[in-house]
């Protein structure tokens, strides 16, 4: 009897510490995502601007800020690698929220041809689309994303084990296109970016770091980050960005 209470005391020990550290986790995704707020200007902030001119409701910076927290508290204690590229594009994260991901892949429109599903991306809250359905019917889709949540589903890794982020968190735009459209960022602002993506790190443990391109390696080598670099998939980098992520697992 002493012995079965024992075993109960410990059990009851483990979850409760374990219950404490995940708590301490979520309060530091809730700091991230509440510092990404000091955006520079001359940049979209999904999370905290609205796009007046292609958001469909006023609450669209709180869905995209919601599902941020979901896609990275789910992946918590379970990430092995974190992909980190160059920028958000206006198909992918100015609308969901998170990195190489676009709403077609939230709205369940690329599992038919591509396999990749929306709880792929997150299970515990209803994905939703923040773009108006005038601007495109079936959400934006965003190349990139497509590329690299496909590739990750036609290889059987499990999506849960990868975190995909940019080293420049926000959207660079052309501001004589408007906000549909995207630029290469400033040595500047990807050094704005720098204390976001050490802070964001700081939310994985024991994972390996994956350069996407050769701009996201110079930030990982500015911040003295030891990391795997893999081929942009953008412009005809496809095959050999696949063929990378297949060598890496």
């Amino acid at each position: 009897m002493r012995l079965n209470f024992h075993l109960i005391s410990v059990n009851q020990s483990s979850i409760f510490v374990s219950n404490l550290l995940r708590h301490s986790t979520m309060n530091m995704i809730d700091e991230f995502i509440s510092s990404l707020q000091n955006s520079p200007k001359g940049l979209f902030n999904p999370w905290y601007h609205r796009d007046d001119k292609h958001d469909e409701t006023k609450d669209a910076p709180e869905i995209r800020r919601q599902q941020l927290k979901t896609y990275l508290s789910e992946r918590v204690e379970t990430a092995k690698y974190l992909f980190i590229a160059e920028a958000l594009g206006y198909q992918g994260g100015h609308f969901t929220g998170i990195a190489m991901t676009s709403e077609r892949i939230l709205l369940g429109h690329q599992e038919p041809k591509y396999g990749v599903r929306p709880d792929h991306v997150f299970q515990t809250i209803e994905p939703q689309r923040t773009s108006s359905p005038t601007v495109i019917e079936k959400g934006m889709s965003e190349p990139t994303a497509t590329i690299m949540w496909g590739a990750l589903i036609d290889l059987g890794i499990n999506p849960y084990e990868v975190v995909l982020w940019n080293a420049l968190p926000w959207h660079p735009y052309k501001p004589d296109q408007g906000l549909l459209s995207n630029r290469t960022p400033t040595a500047d602002e990807l050094d704005a970016g720098l204390d976001h993506l050490k802070s964001f790190m700081k939310l994985f443990e024991d994972v390996e770091m994956v350069a996407v391109g050769r701009k996201c390696e110079l930030s990982l080598s500015q911040l003295g980050v030891d990391h795997i670099q893999v081929r942009h998939p953008a412009n005809g980098g496809a095959p050999k960005f696949r063929r990378q992520v297949k060598n890496l697992f």
